[in-house]
C-alpha cells in the first residue's frame, strides 16, 4: 500500500462526545457546593439503610 498518498492523520479533537450527567457546574453538582463530612456520612448511611432495607 502507498502510505504516501494517504494524507496527514487525523488530529484528535480533545471535546467529550456526550456531557455527563452529574458534571461538575451542572443542575447537579453546582460549583462550590460541596458538602461537609456529616453530611456525607449521613447520606451514606441513609443509601447503605435504604439497601438493606
Amino acid at each position: 500500500m502507498d502510505y504516501k498518498k494517504s494524507g496527514n492523520a487525523k488530529v484528535g479533537k480533545n471535546k467529550p462526545r456526550h456531557s455527563e450527567h452529574n458534571a461538575k457546574g451542572s443542575d447537579k453538582s453546582p460549583f462550590g457546593q460541596n458538602e461537609t463530612k456529616a453530611e456525607l456520612i449521613a447520606r451514606l448511611k441513609a443509601a447503605a439503610e435504604k439497601k438493606k432495607s
